[in-house]
């Protein structure tokens, strides 16, 4: 059976995606997600010269239809090198490809998984026992990864297994309030938008030393707010620093 599901399986490729926004302007992230993969030996292709945007700014500002062509024109690409999975850090990539792109496109058959969850996957297969210090901390849940995509269990989990302890604000899970970066809101009203970010940090417990978000906007924009913000890779990488290979 093993051998079966092998070579069912062989010469086909699972992706990683990025996103536009890690992959043009948090390039630190974008190398902190390469790096998790490594250490926990995740495989992957990339693609990043020929990938074009998911598609979600476009849809969500009227434009269906050249959504739909982004998604077409992404589609023959993932086709083109035999993409039978995709990981995404992005939660509206991750929406756009699990939700939106089954109705543009009859023929989609790719699976798709946030990368929150690959890494838990691969750290309880791994069995990770982690040794280091304990440190106390917050999260934020992004729109489109949790009332959009239903994901709240996955990344505090990660958290949790390399020695998070966290503190939950107020509002979180499918109560959270928006970080005020999503909806086009932070590049055409900044000043809204940092009212909204400050807002939410407010509810940051004095405590914790850090606030971490799955989102790329998300963490930029409680940036804006408060120091303390830091994006999911960059505490995962940090922590797996504490775990022998």
């Amino acid at each position: 059976m093993g051998v079966i599901n092998w070579f069912k399986d062989f010469g086909k490729n699972t992706l990683y995606y990025p996103g536009c926004l890690t992959k043009g302007v948090l390039k630190q992230e974008f190398e902190n997600y390469k790096n998790i993969f490594a250490k926990l030996e995740i495989d992957y292709i990339l693609i990043p010269n020929d990938e074009v945007c998911c598609g979600s700014p476009v849809i969500n500002a009227g434009y269906k239809k050249d959504a739909q062509k982004l998604a077409r024109k992404n589609f023959e690409l993932f086709k083109k090198y035999n993409v039978a999975k995709i990981i995404t850090n992005c939660p509206s990539c991750y929406n756009m490809f699990k939700e939106e792109y089954p109705k543009f496109i009859r023929e989609w058959n790719i699976e798709v998984e946030h990368a929150s969850s690959a890494i838990l996957k691969a750290l309880k297969e791994k069995q990770i026992k982690f040794n280091g210090p304990d440190e106390v901390v917050t999260f934020h849940d992004p729109c489109h990864l949790g009332r959009y995509s239903n994901i709240y269990n996955e990344p505090r989990e990660v958290i949790e297994i390399l020695g998070g302890k966290i503190i939950e604000m107020r509002h979180n899970k499918e109560n959270s309030l928006c970080c005020g970066g999503g909806g086009g809101v932070r590049a055409n009203f900044p000043e809204l938008s940092e009212k909204i970010a400050k807002r939410r940090a407010n509810e940051i417990p004095k405590e914790v030393e850090k606030i971490i978000s799955p989102c790329g906007l998300c963490f930029s924009n409680l940036q804006t707010a408060s120091n303390k913000s830091e994006e999911f890779s960059t505490f995962v990488l940090r922590r797996l620093s504490y775990i022998k290979s």
